[in-house]
Order: structure tokens, then C-alpha cells, then sequence
């Protein structure tokens, strides 16, 4: 993607998404910025600017997107028609009914997955989720997020072996609406 192209994509992402005042994010901390993914993701156009974006963040050998209840569906859904891997739909525990899975869409034993979340603050969902997949046979790839708030979570999923790839920093989104280059 060339610069201005994604100077542009970030400003969007901003515009639509970046909101102030005083949120207590998942990890339990407070924030004075937040980023709404579900202004995103309910948009068609831009989600599917964000979704042909993060397709160049998609390795090869990756045999599925794994799809994080609940924004990373929408996302991983797009990515999908975009990259045309399949995908799977990752919930936060799995069905106590029917067919009991924590994954939906597709089976995930022995299959290489590609985790997809809308935003990673202290990477304790995807950690949650990655240690779930792992416990019934997917092997993980990286972890592909349209923002990384730059809040540890990175540095915590490295621990568990898994590598962050983000569309966007924080940082990256301010700096372009401010009138910057936002990557």
C-alpha cells in the first residue's frame, strides 16, 4: 500500500472510531481515548479498506482465519472474501449445546490459523483464545489486529510464542489525523 494511501486508511480509521472521555478498557484499565471497532466494522467501505490492507499481513501457510468473538469476526469474515481463506469463528468459551465448539466454520485440529482481533490492548483475549485453540490441536500463526494500542500486548503474546502483526499502531492513528503520515 503505497504511503498516502495508508496515511488516508488511517485517517479514516480515526475519523470513524477514535472517541474521548473516561473508558475502563477490558485488561481493567482506564482510558482516555478509545477506539470503537464496532464504528469500523459497520461501515462496508471501510472495512473493506481495512480488509484488503491487512491482507499483505496474512503469511503464507495459513490455512485459516481465526475469527475472535466478537469483533474479530466481522473482520475475519472480510479478510476472508479478500485473501479467500476460509474462516473460523472463535468463541469465547465453547457451546455447553449442539455441537459444543469453541470454534465455528470449520474443524482447527492440526490446521494453521491465523488469529484475527480488532484491537490488542493487553493481548489477554487473544491469550485466552490461543490457549483454547492450542489445547485442541491448532497450531497458531501470527496474531493480525487492525490497531495494537501499545499497551504490552505484544510483548505478552511474544511470550506465548505468538507474533503481533497490527494494520495500525496507536500511535500511527493519532499522528495521521493530527495532519501527519500515519505509517
Amino acid at each position: 500500500m503505497e504511503r498516502a494511501d495508508r496515511t488516508d486508511l488511517a485517517r479514516r480509521i480515526h475519523s470513524a472510531a477514535h472517541l474521548t472521555g473516561t473508558f475502563t478498557l477490558r485488561s481493567g484499565a482506564v482510558s482516555h481515548e478509545y477506539f470503537d471497532k464496532y464504528r469500523f466494522e459497520s461501515d462496508p467501505a471501510l472495512l473493506r479498506a481495512i480488509a484488503e490492507a491487512a491482507a499483505a499481513l496474512v503469511p503464507a501457510g495459513i490455512d485459516a482465519l481465526a475469527g475472535l468473538e466478537l469483533g474479530g469476526v466481522p473482520l475475519a469474515t472480510i479478510l476472508s472474501q479478500v485473501t479467500s481463506l476460509p474462516a473460523v469463528f472463535v468463541r469465547k468459551q465453547a457451546k455447553t449445546y449442539g455441537t459444543c465448539r469453541l470454534a465455528e466454520g470449520g474443524d482447527i485440529e492440526g490446521r494453521r490459523l491465523c488469529v484475527v482481533e480488532d484491537v490488542v490492548t493487553s493481548g489477554g483475549a487473544v491469550l485466552d483464545a490461543a490457549a483454547e485453540l492450542r489445547q485442541r490441536g491448532a497450531e497458531l500463526g501470527p496474531v493480525l489486529c487492525v490497531i495494537d494500542r501499545e499497551a504490552g500486548g505484544a510483548e505478552k503474546l511474544a511470550v506465548e510464542g505468538l507474533t503481533l502483526h497490527a494494520l495500525y499502531t496507536m500511535t500511527e492513528l493519532n499522528t495521521a489525523a493530527a495532519g501527519g503520515e500515519g505509517g
